[in-house]
């Protein structure tokens, strides 16, 4: 079995939450700005809490310092920073 990485996972379930919610995503790169994503909100709430099922935490609860990510590349590095 082929281990996915946490970056693999965050995709995984971008697609599928933008599938489940009917929303066109943009092509995930690390300058993407997530306000531009096609994701929404209620998308976003799903998001984090889905990774924190898949992943065992949420980075954004973790911490009193937390700077919120602002393209998807800061995303995913503040998961993957947390996986550490």
């Amino acid at each position: 079995m082929v281990k996915m990485t946490t970056r693999e996972k965050i995709v995984s379930q971008i697609e599928t939450i933008a599938k489940q919610q009917e929303k066109q995503i943009a092509a995930l790169d690390d300058n993407l700005v997530l306000t531009d994503s096609g994701l929404d909100s209620l998308c976003f709430a799903l998001l984090v809490a889905n990774l924190e099922d898949k992943l065992g935490y949420d980075p954004f609860t973790a911490s009193d310092d937390v700077n919120f990510p602002v393209t998807f590349g800061d995303f995913v590095r503040l998961y993957e920073d947390g996986a550490h």
